[in-house]
């Protein structure tokens, strides 16, 4: 069973295994409505269906939820009933590259207590670099029924709130650097970050390639970063909760599991004028 990475090698043996699910996600923020698509019926790993990131992996926005909203349970289980996902699957996600939107399937699905579930390393851009086989067919998708399972855990703004003063959570976020600063904001109307944040780019989980850094590697980064706080007071957030799924992954990954995420991340705290902001490194 694959629970955080598997390699192109290792995905490519399992071609046409019934007991794998291959679902791409790739997409891209600045054209979100149809990227993504376009580049599947271009061309996916054999077997491949299709998840959108606004339409299959977020909920309706009011507002003030953020940008990417977290489906209520039994959506998720829709959506993964739908790709034919059920508890005797193996999920391998993927997107172009990096893993990022890859994550948030991940992380979707562990939530729900599917553990079989793998980002592809690397992502299209790894397997096309390998010249490994493309397809253009659609796959005749069975439906089935997933049993959602909750064990991976789940912060609102509130419980973000109450921990400020108390200090009981490390906030952890994933953006860059000029955006945690507040230097720039090219998505949200607020510039800055939660007070206390950390700040982690999800992108300092990665070689040059775009594949993960070594386990090893990833625990001593992690473990430094965090001065050795346990998982357990650790929560993720980003600009709308798909980022930080990454480094929910890379930790998973490097072995400390128990973290949490904030899905509503910087998009919906930003929405309450009443909420601080803070800018700056600190």
């Amino acid at each position: 069973m694959f629970t955080t990475l598997i390699g192109t090698a290792d995905l490519a043996a399992r071609l046409g295994d019934a007991s794998v699910v291959i679902v791409d996600v790739r997409h891209d923020l600045a054209q979100p409505d149809g990227w993504g698509m376009t580049q599947f019926r271009l061309g996916h790993i054999p077997g491949a269906r299709f998840a959108h990131l606004d339409r299959d992996l977020s909920a309706a926005k009011s507002g003030r939820n953020g940008r990417h909203p977290l489906p209520d349970p039994a959506a998720c289980a829709a959506v993964f009933g739908r790709l034919g996902i059920d508890a005797t699957k193996q999920v391998v996600a993927y997107d172009q590259g990096n893993g990022v939107y890859a994550a948030r399937l991940w992380w979707m699905l562990h939530f729900s207590g599917h553990n079989a579930v793998a980002v592809l390393d690397g992502g299209f851009a790894q397997w096309t670099r390998e010249e490994r086989p493309v397809s253009t067919a659609v796959p005749a998708v069975a439906a089935t029924t997933f049993a959602p399972h909750h064990v991976d855990s789940k912060v609102d703004a509130k419980a973000v709130a109450s921990s400020l003063a108390a200090g009981s959570m490390l906030l952890v976020d994933a953006r860059a650097r000029e955006r945690f600063r507040g230097d720039v904001e090219p998505l949200d109307p607020v510039a800055g970050h939660i007070p206390g944040a950390i700040n982690r780019p999800f992108t300092d989980n990665l070689e040059a390639d775009g594949r993960f850094k070594s386990a090893a590697a990833l625990a001593t980064e992690w473990r430094a970063l965090t001065a050795g706080r346990g998982p357990a007071s650790i929560v993720h957030y980003c600009g709308s909760g798909v980022t930080a799924c990454h480094n929910l992954l890379a930790m998973h990954h490097a072995g400390l599991s128990g973290a949490s995420l904030y899905p509503g991340s910087w998009s919906e705290w930003c929405s309450d004028p009443g909420r601080p902001v803070a800018r700056g490194d600190a």
